[in-house]
């Protein structure tokens, strides 16, 4: 490790299912579960679900860029979701479970603008790509509960994952 830290926010519908993909590669200092990019300060996980905070679910990603890129992060987010879903992500629906890129810096967005054109033009959809890129604003982490739910709650975890749709999307988009 350089001991350089950057951030990166992405919101791929639930965050329990965003965690463990970026968790524990080389150059990921930390992964945790929140909430951003709504008007309520100190939002509940309740308040978030109900859509009256405006908080979309996210992760933030503490990592090394000499290490582990940030192009590499976006190259990783992409495969985790439905890039043509606006109205959430498989069965959890609501603004809250919507995708997006937060970026931190003019250099991250303009990746991030990139990464999404490819996307775009890789004919991989047929439907036009509505993952929105947009500035970081304050993260609110999450319940502790929430925290790394993967692990501290595997079967739970697995149930949830396999109901919603998500691996056959990943499957039949991205392998």
């Amino acid at each position: 490790m350089s001991g350089r830290q950057e951030l990166a926010t992405f919101a791929g519908g639930c965050f329990w299912c965003m965690v463990h993909p970026f968790d524990q590669l080389p150059g990921i200092i930390k992964v945790e579960s929140g909430y951003t990019g709504g008007h309520l300060e100190n939002p509940s996980y309740q308040d978030v679900k109900s859509g009256r905070s405006g908080h979309y679910e996210a992760v933030q990603i503490t990592f090394d860029p000499d290490v582990f890129s940030y192009q590499q992060l976006l190259d990783l987010y992409w495969p985790q979701i439905d890039p043509t879903d606006d109205g959430g992500q498989f069965h959890d629906r609501g603004d809250s479970y919507r995708t997006a890129i937060f970026y931190h810096t003019k250099e991250q967005k303009t990746l991030a603008e990139r990464s999404k054109q490819a996307v775009a033009e890789s004919g991989r959809f047929k439907k036009p790509i509505v993952t929105k890129i947009l500035p970081a604003s304050i993260f609110y982490p999450a319940e502790d509960y929430h925290q790394d739910f993967y692990k501290k709650n595997p079967i739970e975890y697995k149930e949830d994952r396999k109901k919603s749709g998500r691996d056959e999307f990943i499957k039949e988009y991205w392998d």
